[in-house]
């Protein structure tokens, strides 16, 4: 009988770097090994993005923990088979542990319940009431639910 680590992830299309990269580059759709390449990658489809969520989105809308989602789907959809899903594995980034892969669905929740109620429509009156609305919900995105702290 073969043993298995129960703790083992690596089956998991999230948890895996693409071959040749040196763990530097996760798997992703175009089989791309160069970090400095995935970045411009992101960066392009970031700026795609970007131009698709302006028609998509009112400038009044609440934005809710789906959104975030189809977001994160719109921005890495083509490159990242995951993108768009709450992660399944648990990740840091030097050193730093992001929130736990089985508790992303209840954070979000209250992502969506606290910082994304308070702070969506962004409709507020001066640049720096806007900045700090932007910063919290970032940081709040971040340390709390974490999308995009997949690289390991």
């Amino acid at each position: 009988m073969k043993k298995t680590n129960k703790y083992d992830t690596s089956d998991l299309i999230e948890a895996q770097f693409e071959p040749g990269s040196r763990g530097r580059v996760l798997k992703n759709l175009f089989g791309i090994k160069s970090k400095r390449e995935m970045d411009r990658i992101e960066f392009r489809e970031y700026v795609h993005a970007l131009e698709k969520l302006i028609s998509i989105y009112e400038q009044d809308q609440r934005l809710t923990a789906d959104d975030v989602c189809k977001i994160h789907k719109l921005w890495l959809g083509s490159v990242y088979e995951w993108a768009g899903q709450y992660r399944s594995v648990n990740a840091s980034k030097e050193g730093f542990m992001f929130a736990a892969a089985a508790h992303i669905a209840g954070l979000m929740s209250d992502f969506e319940k606290g910082p994304l109620y308070q702070f969506t429509p962004c409709v507020f009156e001066s640049r720096d009431e806007i900045t700090r609305a932007l910063a919290v919900v970032h940081t709040e995105l971040i340390m709390d639910s974490s999308l995009s702290g997949r690289k390991r």
